[in-house]
């Protein structure tokens, strides 16, 4: 949950935890969305090297990645209503408990088939974890306090995101064991078991709500359509398939148009109905997914390039990227406090910087005869665009949520992260590993980042007028 917010969260009038028992909840929920990051992250930078110790083609590469989001994302929705009915503490543990299994089963793995099914069952027990957190922070902070708390996860979520793809570079250059990329699955097994006791011990026992109706439709529908979609996206530049891409890209939009349809008229809907009737909200998810898309693919068709297409180590290769990182976090924290009140300009801010970043990233590759270091520059100017953006869509989407609709509110967003940072990365994957293929890896990259270039520019128009500005 990479939330950043504004003060004025609706919560009840009930009696709160000490301070020094809400700062423990904020830290489990903390390791919680770390945990999600660096199994997000840390397999771009492993991926190369999965590849190669398994003997596999490289078509398969952007599974890697896209099955753990697939999963995450398709059900994060479905894991935020289970939270409400059960209980966001007994959802939240049992999340943990799966995750950790499906980890130390990934580490095993025999092949990439089998790593990307372990990946999906992790995903699905990361939908379990990830939602709760925000619910489990409303309910354990003062009104007074919550623009500081969310308000910190941007810039520490910023610090996890340099910290994971350079800790996998180490881990596997030291390679303990003999691991190699088994270890980053290791790691988060570790970071699992590690914050179990922790939960348990100080997340609030909050009251499970009998009158929540799970709608099995429209689970089903939901995704079994994001599954068939992102499946024929990624499958384009397979050799073959069983199935063809196109047939599975119509069947999963025929789903997600039946979800729309059965929604309409469900008693108890899957997705809550005001959110959508929320400008703010509906702005955030709209602007949000384009620009988790791009970022999502620009990162990580630069780690195939460095490590594919000009033979980089996975640690020089985990460190040019990383600049990408630094960016964020040094716009996370210079930002934070103008979130409230600038939320709209920081956010086209945010868009544009990311654009000229990306220009100044075609003019290296197409201009300069030198050393692959110079592109932690562009990467950093779009690091810098990236951390104006990334806090400032969640405020403009949670400023105005109701407590009500934190789970259902929560869910979505951050389905339409991983569902964005899926689709991204293996669109943009695709297409620079099929014409890396067939040209060279210069104009793979160089069509990937013209993509990447339009797709912002589109983005801009989709500004809301005044959205965020008074948050």
């Amino acid at each position: 949950m990479t939330l950043s917010s504004r003060e004025s969260f609706a919560v009840p009038e009930h009696t709160y935890p000490a301070p020094r028992a809400r700062w423990l909840v904020f830290a489990a929920v903390l390791v919680a969305d770390v945990m999600d990051l660096l199994s997000t992250t840390v397999t771009n930078v492993a991926t190369p090297s999965i590849l190669r110790d398994l003997h596999a083609p490289a078509w398969p590469a952007p599974w890697l990645g896209a099955s753990y989001a697939l999963a995450l994302g398709s059900t994060l929705v479905l894991g935020a209503r289970l939270g409400d009915r059960f209980g966001a503490r007994r959802v939240f543990l049992t999340g943990l408990c799966g995750f950790a299994a499906a980890s130390a089963l990934g580490a095993l793995a025999p092949s990439v088939g089998v790593l990307v099914l372990f990946r999906v069952v992790q995903g699905a027990c990361g939908a379990l974890l990830i939602p709760q957190g925000f619910t489990l922070l409303l309910h354990t902070f003062p009104r007074a306090e919550l623009g500081k708390v969310f308000g910190l996860f941007g810039p520490l979520m910023a610090v996890s995101s340099i910290s994971g793809p350079v800790l996998a570079g180490l881990l596997m250059t030291a390679d303990p064991f003999g691991s190699g990329w088994r270890a980053v699955f290791l790691l988060n097994l570790v970071v699992a078991v590690a914050l179990l006791p922790l939960a348990a011990a100080s997340l609030p026992r909050l009251d499970a709500d009998p009158a929540v109706r799970l709608d099995p439709a429209a689970v089903v529908l939901l995704s079994a359509g994001l599954l068939g979609v992102l499946a024929a996206l990624t499958l384009l530049q397979a050799p073959s398939s069983p199935v063809p891409p196109a047939v599975l890209g119509v069947l999963g939009s025929t789903a997600l148009a039946g979800f729309v349809v059965q929604q309409r008229g469900a008693r108890h809907p899957l997705l809550a109905p005001s959110l959508f009737r929320n400008r703010s909200f509906v702005a955030g998810v709209v602007v949000g997914t384009g620009f988790f898309a791009v970022t999502s693919g620009l990162l990580f068709a630069t780690t195939l390039y460095l490590q594919i297409g000009r033979g980089l180590g996975v640690l020089p290769a985990a460190s040019i990227v990383a600049a990408a990182s630094a960016g964020i976090i040094a716009a996370s924290f210079s930002i934070r406090a103008l979130i409230p009140r600038s939320g709209r300009r920081l956010l086209l801010i945010g868009l544009l910087l990311f654009a000229f970043g990306v220009c100044c990233y075609l003019a290296v590759v197409l201009f300069a005869d030198g050393p692959l270091w110079l592109l932690v520059i562009p990467l950093l100017v779009c690091g810098l665009g990236m951390g104006c953006g990334f806090g400032t869509v969640f405020a403009l989407a949670l400023g105005d949520i109701d407590e009500r609709e934190a789970g259902s509110a929560s869910g979505t967003l951050n389905g339409a992260q991983q569902i964005a940072n899926a689709i991204g990365a293996a669109l943009i994957s695709a297409g620079y590993l099929t014409l890396a293929t067939r040209t060279s890896p210069e104009r793979g990259l160089l069509v990937c980042l013209v993509i990447v270039l339009g797709c912002t520019a589109l983005a801009l128009p989709l500004l809301p007028r005044r959205a965020a500005d008074t948050h």
